[in-house]
């Protein structure tokens, strides 16, 4: 095509050849950080990722994968499997989640886009209903958005809101629902003495109520729905902070896991069960944890629980969550649009793709690897393979979750000669992690690190060339730490962490296909997750688009 028009088509490498198979491997939540008894993949036995890391100096580095590196809004803001998977896949550092919404909120086109406008006509009759995640966690939701959501709505003619809270306890200390409760309330009753009828409706633990993922137990759902619709729960109080601490006195009970709660009037008739006319706005900005809702909301059809009631309501999240879905139909910020991603770049200069994962991770390596786009660029050239993740039980019961199988199913991928590319995720470290139970996470590493030998050893026996990286970190810090980086006591307990971390991820290359002289630069001390994408089309010997971050390998005689 001519200088102006766009050609799909890739500059070959000058220095390196194509042909060679590539495996790309992403260990979830898997970071690097000083070696403790709190580091989950220092204490494993992790040989693979050992030699990874005490080989070659120069095919081994970190890159950095939260912040603005992933196109978060602060340096404060720990990386996510959404963004992470964003940036490999795309190449390029696009406003993300938390970002969009602030861009939003700040510049007020949040209330002038099609979505709020939407909403906006149950105002005058009827009630708005706010549903998310009561936290500053910063991962799903943050407080000072709903506050700003919440003024902008009642200066646009919202005179009646009810808010669904869920506790959070996961990307946020336990126990810090009390306080974000009480700075709601403040707000809501702000509203109140302004004449605006705005009070908390219901609540529950983010884990057991409304925000579970990848269909993993609908009952989340339900139990949310009972309350949120039908204004029905086993607890009733008169407000949410009440709510929160008599349920936290139960043995055992904390923020991600609280029973679902409903707020009811003096004469115990629930305040705001959601009715024909009402609109309704989930306030995630992250999409995994509210796709199941969305479609409760939102579809017709529906046959995963009873919702025994299905009130003509207007909804619309705070972003779309699922674009080839379009899911749901109406939002309140556009995503960005990812387009030109290197999978389909690849694909369309022939690059024959196998992307593998199990339930939890696999749209990971396909929805937001192919830029927040569901199915194949091309299905004769691409397989996409998914292993059923374990279903109604905790990471931790079986840490090893489906790494094995994934290394089994990745490894048949590329002996069978069909691909060009493999691309992995192997959600061990993060899924686990997530748990808090730290053996049960040194074991998840060690079956992680098994996998990724699996793969390695398949690449040694076809000549092919491997990557090997990470999305966030997670695994390799597993407990709160005070400004000297010491673990951080309660009760003479050691707090444990169960979210992200900060930390940069390992990426190491390595294998028989990769041409001699390559090694990482020095120049690019401050790479990111976006630069890999210009790296791994190197190494299928092709130069990346211009506007790509720049690779961070170069060729040497």
């Amino acid at each position: 095509m001519g200088s102006t028009g766009f050609s799909w088509k890739l500059a070959d490498h000058p220095n390196l050849p194509k042909g060679k198979l590539v495996a790309m491997i992403v260990l979830d939540g898997w970071g690097e950080a000083a070696p403790d008894k709190f580091n989950c993949i220092h204490v494993a036995e992790t040989p693979t990722m050992d030699s990874l890391k005490n080989g070659a100096p120069d095919k081994w580095r970190l890159v950095r994968a939260h912040g603005t590196a992933v196109g978060l809004p602060t340096e404060d803001d720990m990386g996510n499997s959404e963004v992470g998977h964003n940036a490999l896949g795309a190449g390029r550092i696009f406003a993300q989640g938390a970002k969009l919404v602030d861009l939003a909120l700040a510049s007020g086109k949040i209330y002038e886009d099609e979505g709020f406008n939407y909403i906006k006509e149950s105002f005058a009759t009827n009630t708005l209903h706010l549903i998310g995640l009561m936290s500053d966690g910063g991962v799903h939701s943050r407080l000072d958005q709903i506050q700003l959501l919440l003024k902008g709505a009642s200066q646009r003619g919202a005179k009646k809101i009810r808010v669904h809270v869920l506790t959070d306890g996961r990307d946020v200390l336990d126990g810090s629902s009390v306080g974000f409760a009480e700075i709601l309330e403040a707000e809501l009753s702000d509203l109140r003495s302004k004449g605006i009828d705005a009070q908390v409706a219901s609540g529950g633990g983010r884990m057991y109520v409304t925000m579970d993922r990848y269909e993993n137990d609908w009952e989340v759902v339900k139990r949310g729905w009972d309350a949120q619709v039908l204004g029905e729960a086993p607890h009733k109080f008169k407000n949410a902070v009440e709510a929160i601490k008599k349920l936290r006195e139960a043995p055992g009970a904390n923020d991600q896991y609280l029973p679902p709660f409903v707020i009811v009037d003096d004469s115990g008739k629930p305040v705001g069960p959601i009715v024909d006319g009402d609109a309704v706005v989930t306030f995630n900005f992250r999409a995994d944890r509210m796709t199941m809702l969305a479609q409760a909301l939102e579809y017709d059809k529906f046959d995963k629980f009873d919702r025994v009631r299905v009130p003509k309501i207007r909804y619309a999240g705070m972003l779309q969550y699922d674009g080839e879905l379009k899911l749901p139909n109406h939002y309140l910020v556009s995503p960005p649009l990812i387009e030109r991603t290197s999978g389909e770049y690849l694909v369309h200069n022939g690059v024959r793709t196998f992307a593998c994962s199990e339930t939890v991770k696999f749209g990971h390596v396909t929805f937001f690897w192919n830029g927040n786009r569901s199915g194949y660029f091309n299905s004769e050239l691409e397989e996409y393979v998914e292993i059923p993740s374990d279903s109604g039980i905790t990471f931790n019961v079986q840490p090893k979750m489906k790494a094995l199988e994934i290394g089994e199913k990745t490894r048949d991928a590329i002996l069978s000669g069909k691909f060009d590319q493999v691309r992995v995720n192997i959600p061990n470290g993060d899924m686990v992690g997530h748990t808090g139970d730290v053996e049960a996470t040194v074991v998840a590493c060690k079956a992680a690190d098994k996998a990724v030998k699996m793969i390695i050893d398949a690449v040694e026996q076809v000549g092919g060339i491997y990557v090997v990286t990470a999305d966030h970190g997670n695994a390799e810090d597993m407990v709160k730490r005070n400004k000297k980086g010491e673990p951080i006591l309660k009760d003479g307990q050691v707090q444990i962490l169960t979210s992200h971390t900060l930390q940069p991820v390992p990426i190491a290359i390595g294998g028989p296909g990769l041409a001699a002289g390559v090694k990482f630069r020095k120049d690019v001390p401050s790479g990111g997750l976006a630069n890999v994408a210009a790296t791994v089309m190197n190494l299928h010997g092709f130069v990346a688009p211009d506007d790509y971050e720049t690779t961070l390998i170069e060729v040497v005689d």
